[in-house]
């Protein structure tokens, strides 16, 4: 297996960090000695009072706000519960989308837990939870099949991006949860990474703004 690749520090202060998580790493250990190996314990060596205020799914890479100290934690969380911060992502899924008449589209699905088939997620008119997705075209591949995307979840549900393109009918390349194997073997990994973050230091108040565009 290809070792995972070192995090990369934004951004540092005394109260917070933004790191760019590589695809393939957790953001908090998983159950078993196999599966200690995390974006938080990586960063501790560095930072020991780096605290985990959100996630992003193992398979997915970009940006996370990162704590330090659990006063920064309680008020960074607290703007994540509110929908304070602001995260946009770019992926690549499968098939030709085209632009929505208007320059963003809404994705509008409720979602819940496939309890049968846990960690999935399905959407559930009746029983979901309310999930927004708004989403934009940035441009189609070389081969005209395949399309760039840029996402914002206006929720933050498990999973939201990948069952929402799945529901769209536009699977994410490399998503070995939701996507059909022939849209799984396009990509060597999951094409999803958050690439920007803005929120206001909880400290000072001044808005600060973060971009890192993927490597696909």
């Amino acid at each position: 297996m290809t070792p995972v690749q070192e995090p990369a520090v934004v951004y540092a202060d005394d109260t917070l960090l933004v790191v760019d998580k590589p695809s393939g790493l957790l953001a908090v250990p998983g159950r078993g000695a196999d599966k200690q190996d995390c974006l938080a314990a990586r960063v501790q060596v560095h930072y020991p009072d780096a605290l985990i205020v959100h996630r992003l799914d193992m398979a997915t890479s970009g940006l996370m706000v990162i704590a330090r100290g659990p006063a920064a934690q309680r008020e960074l969380s607290k703007a994540f519960a509110g929908r304070a911060v602001n995260k946009r992502y770019i992926a690549v899924v499968a098939g030709r989308l085209d632009a929505p008449p208007e320059a963003w589209g809404t994705i509008d699905l409720p979602i819940i837990v496939d309890w049968p088939n846990r960690p999935l997620r399905i959407t559930d008119h009746a029983q979901g939870k309310p999930s927004l997705t708004r989403w934009r075209v940035l441009g189609h591949d070389e081969t005209g099949w395949n399309t760039r995307v840029e996402l914002e979840p206006v929720t933050g549900r498990s999973h939201q991006l990948r069952v929402h393109l799945r529901e769209l009918g536009h699977p994410i390349l490399g998503d070995t949860l939701y996507a059909p194997p022939d849209v799984q073997a396009l990509a060597t990994r999951l094409l999803l990474h958050a690439w920007s973050l803005s929120f206001a230091h909880p400290v000072t108040g001044d808005v600060l703004v973060f971009e890192r565009l993927p490597t696909f």
